[in-house]
């Protein structure tokens, strides 16, 4: 959307999904 924020929305998305991908939470994942 251009809007200020999107960057931070996307890669906590690709984030959230490599956890969920993995199988790791929290800390683990990082």
């Amino acid at each position: 959307t251009g809007r200020i924020g999107d960057g931070k929305i996307f890669v906590s998305s690709i984030d959230q999904a490599i956890r969920i991908r993995t199988g790791e939470k929290g800390n683990d994942a990082i």
